[in-house]
């Protein structure tokens, strides 16, 4: 006869062996398997893409585009438009489980496989872990049929920001024109042009690689310029960041350089002598946009003084 531990012991093995059976994953029989097969051939286009709040817009001001022109071809591979090179490239198409896939160095999950439309989840993936909490980018896809003979418009018409991100721009827009401080990105960013010749101006340029995944969301996200001044009171060099208002106005907000704690309140001073001495004076801005909308954004100046 077994004695009390003993009982008790093989009571407590049984017992988590059925906590162990009912934690184990089952599979699961309603996981879609992926296959392009069905619509091998046919020209898509992207004609939205958005986040999982249904807006193409984030609260940045950072504006998701549709860009690809892709068709799926025989033996796993997909051709798709590069508008750099200006060209169809062929890229192989890896497929995974519960219609994960991957091609152009991209993973998605495919939502929607059918002749008319394509809906792909990207996927935020980190060696071989997809972390789904921040994949909330989608796209969309119409077949050329589709839109033409279905639809009767174009992929320009489709591609139009919807209503949703108008009226989502306008309230935007609203809450930060109401605070000289407040800001979101620009669509079309503040644009400026010297008045004098002792004022030079380049807007710097993003360079478009495939580091940054061709994305050259930069320019209009933070938009740079280097300004010279000639024959200014003496050398110096600053860096900071002004907002610019409806009318076009500037508003100091931060220097971008480093100096210790007891000599930012002069630093910040000087910005600000300059700001109004020079470049409201010998600068013309125009405020940026979006959607046809005007409102304050931000820009990135890197001043140079040259006294001779």
């Amino acid at each position: 006869m077994l004695s009390t531990s003993k009982c008790y012991l093989i009571l407590t093995v049984i017992i988590i062996s059925i906590i162990l059976l009912s934690c184990t994953k089952k599979p699961d029989k309603k996981a879609v398997k992926i296959s392009f097969k069905p619509v091998t051939g046919i020209n898509y286009t992207e004609v939205h893409r958005y986040f999982d709040t249904g807006l193409s817009f984030n609260r940045d001001g950072y504006q998701l585009s549709p860009e690809w022109f892709m068709s799926f071809l025989p033996n796993s591979k997909a051709s798709i438009y590069d508008p750099f090179e200006k060209r169809f490239l062929t890229f192989n198409v890896t497929l995974d489980h519960d219609s994960v896939f991957s091609v152009a160095n991209t993973w998605f999950k495919a939502m929607k496989i059918t002749k008319d439309s394509l809906l792909f989840r990207v996927l935020n993936v980190v060696t071989d872990t997809i972390y789904f909490d921040s994949s909330r980018n989608y796209m969309l896809f119409y077949s050329d049929d589709y839109m033409k003979n279905v639809l009767h418009k174009t992929p320009d018409e489709l591609k139009n920001p919807r209503r949703v991100d108008s009226l989502y721009i306008i309230k935007r827009t609203d809450e930060v024109n109401a605070h000289v401080d407040s800001f979101f990105a620009a669509r079309q960013p503040v644009v400026l042009k010297s008045n004098s010749p002792l004022v030079t101006i380049v807007k710097k340029k993003e360079e478009i690689n495939v580091m940054n995944r061709y994305d050259n969301s930069a320019e209009y996200m933070s938009p740079e310029y280097d300004i010279t001044i000639h024959k200014a009171y003496q050398d110096f060099y600053y860096s900071f960041y002004v907002t610019v208002d409806t009318q076009g106005r500037m508003h100091f907000q931060k220097s971008l350089i480093n100096v210790f704690e007891e000599f930012k309140k002069s630093t910040d001073r000087i910005i600000k002598g300059i700001v109004d001495g020079y470049l409201k004076t010998y600068v013309q801005i125009t405020p940026g946009k979006t959607l046809g909308l005007t409102h304050n954004s931000a820009v990135i100046l890197n001043v140079t003084g040259k006294k001779n």
